[in-house]
């Protein structure tokens, strides 16, 4: 409602100036009923962390919690990040000048640390600077040198107060403020006001009529100095158009309210006394219960358990919140996050997306960096094994791709090298698919592979087909051979037994088998020779024989000859019609007079180079 009904404008600028870094920081909260601003700026070199935006925000962290314009709560918030910046003062020291306004929209309550300030104007005037922790405004205040002599004096940034500094910090907390209308109020750091003097704020606070564009004159005014060297400088300017208007409140009903409560004072004080050992003690244990869980907590990490030291961490900071120790409470907190980054990043990796536990161990490298119970090397480690197993998916969905695209050697090669290196980095999940897909990869190339063997033999196949019908047998054969060659190597029985079907049909026209021997008509021959021409047959068969052989196979004389359909001419002349009707009848003389064998070896060598025709 107070937010609603008033009306606060901001802007800022922040910039390195001739630095590398920006060493600054600004922030702030708006809520409905209360208002906090911080700036700060770093006084350390440390180049790994910002001391002022971990003052910045550790203070707001704070005020989020607990709202208030309590200057104790606010003292409090302060003593918080001072004493976070000396904890996480390991490599140097952490150091921040702040300045701070919490408002409720009416009134305002500031405070700083440092050289960092607030200005607030009012009607074009300077109303109030606040003073500088620094020996050259101790020197002001003392009456050492005059007050204007402070923003250049050589001991302006000597400061004596700041977060981070060694024991406590001592900042200063002003009485509430009433704001009005109109106001303008400037926080900023040294780098600022050191090139801006208080007569140029006032001019450009009355030349503005925004915050944008009072920020972006005070930036202007200092550049305009031209110096050599430019620190980081910062300026938020808040301005207040409308303050919220509280109804009169009622003296009465506040008294009684007062009486009331010191009634109850003095009748519970001394059940307030007895409560008040009672949690003390309470405290304690809660106190050593935390630092147990801690130390348990601690040990897990070591031993990489980091879901049960998550558990225990969480056990831990309940119970810093019930003590209210803000220290343990943000440190808990702190390594409660690092280990929770790891059972994230185990989780991530075991749905598969490795984006997300990249992401995940990224984050725990950066929020163990403080503690030393993590083991940073393991975590590295465990980020380059993302890195493999990115490359493992990429090979994976880039050869999915090849196999949707029918690419299936392309997409083998890219499963084996994804398997390869899945195998090295022990990626059980990646080498489940990956078998998964190798195998649809492999099997689809065999089918193509086995389609492309059998078109050749279907080719080879119908080759041999025309050779038949042309009458050529022997490159049929061959060609039968080769198909059955390759249907045998496909597996395709069926067609291997039809090839051995066609090659033994062309096989029986190329060697027609052989009629068997007629009985009864060699008995006939036989005798028919004995009788007629045997006698001279054999008496003329050195001279015939040997005429036949060196002379051709065309005609003989005094031979038995035949006209291949079995019968056996006893004529003593005519054509030879074929090796079998010479066998026969080559038998049947040796048979009857008795032969040598060495002449029927030689009439079948003769038949023999004679074979085939017909």
């Amino acid at each position: 409602m107070r937010k609603e009904n008033s009306e606060f404008k901001t802007a800022f600028v922040s910039e390195a100036g001739s630095f590398l870094k920006n060493r600054d920081f600004y922030g702030c909260v708006e809520l409905e009923d209360w208002a906090c601003y911080v700036i700060a700026d770093g006084l350390d070199t440390d180049t790994e962390v910002n001391s002022a935006q971990i003052t910045v925000q550790t203070i707001l962290e704070s005020f989020l919690e607990k709202p208030t314009m309590s200057k104790r709560r606010l003292t409090e918030y302060i003593k918080i990040a001072h004493e976070w910046l000396q904890y996480e003062s390991r490599r140097v020291r952490l150091k921040a000048g702040f300045v701070i306004v919490v408002t409720d929209y009416t009134r305002m309550v500031w405070a700083s640390a440092g050289h960092s300030r607030l200005y607030h104007f009012r009607g074009n005037r300077l109303a109030l600077k606040s003073k500088d922790h620094s020996v050259a405004a101790q020197l002001a205040a003392e009456g050492q040198i005059a007050e204007d002599r402070v923003d250049q004096h050589d001991e302006r940034g000597n400061l004596n107060e700041y977060a981070g500094k060694p024991g406590m910090i001592r900042p200063y907390v002003s009485d509430k403020i009433k704001l009005a209308d109109g106001d303008v109020l400037v926080l900023c750091t040294p780098g600022l006001w050191e090139g801006v003097q208080d007569a140029e704020m006032i001019d450009a606070v009355e030349g503005a009529n925004d915050p944008q564009t009072l920020a972006d004159t005070l930036e202007e005014v200092m550049l305009s100095k031209q110096r050599a060297r430019i620190e980081n400088y910062s300026a938020a300017a808040i301005y207040v158009n409308k303050i919220f208007h509280e109804e009169p409140k009622n003296r009465k009903k506040w008294i009684k309210r007062i009486a009331i409560m010191l009634v109850m004072l003095l009748i519970f004080g001394g059940a307030g006394i007895f409560y008040a050992v009672k949690s003390a003690a309470k405290k304690a244990e809660l106190a050593v219960d935390m630092l147990q869980y801690e130390q348990t907590a601690d040990q897990y990490v070591k031993e990489q358990e980091y879901a049960k030291a998550v558990s225990d961490y969480s056990l831990a900071r309940n119970n810093s919140i019930k003590i209210k120790d803000p220290i343990h409470k943000k440190l808990l907190t702190a390594k409660m996050a690092a280990a929770q980054t790891l059972v994230d990043g185990e989780a991530h990796l075991k749905e598969g997306d490795i984006t997300k536990a990249t992401a995940s161990y990224t984050k725990a490298l950066e929020l163990s960096e403080s503690y030393s119970m993590f083991n940073r090397e393991v975590i590295q480690e465990r980020l380059e094994q993302m890195t493999t197993f990115q490359q493992v998916q990429d090979w994976i969905t880039e050869g999915d791709l090849k196999l949707q695209n029918g690419d299936y050697s392309g997409a083998i090669i890219l499963y084996k090298r994804a398997r390869t290196a899945a195998t090295e980095t022990a990626y059980k999940d990646a080498l489940k698919e990956i078998a998964t897909q190798l195998e649809t990869a492999e099997t689809k190339r065999a089918d193509i592979k086995r389609q492309s063997r059998q078109l050749q033999a279907d080719t080879l196949e119908q080759k041999g087909d025309r050779f038949n019908e042309a009458g050529d047998y022997s490159g049929a054969m061959d060609a039968y051979a080769s198909a059955q060659e390759i249907y045998q190597e496909i597996d395709m029985l069926e067609r291997v037994l039809a090839m051995e079907r066609k090659i033994n049909k062309l096989d029986e026209k190329l060697n027609p088998p052989v009629p068997a021997a007629d009985l009864t008509q060699d008995t006939a021959g036989l005798d028919t020779a004995n009788t007629s021409g045997m006698t001279s047959d054999m008496t003329g068969s050195t001279g015939s024989m040997s005429a036949g052989n060196t002379v051709g196979n065309g005609s003989s004389t005094g031979n038995v000859t035949s006209a291949g359909s079995g019968s056996v001419d006893t004529s003593g002349s005519g054509a030879s019609a074929g090796k079998t009707t010479s066998n026969a009848s080559g038998n049947a003389a040796s048979n009857a007079d008795g032969s040598t064998d060495t002449t029927e070896a030689d009439v079948n060598e003769q038949e023999s180079s004679e074979g085939g025709d017909s």
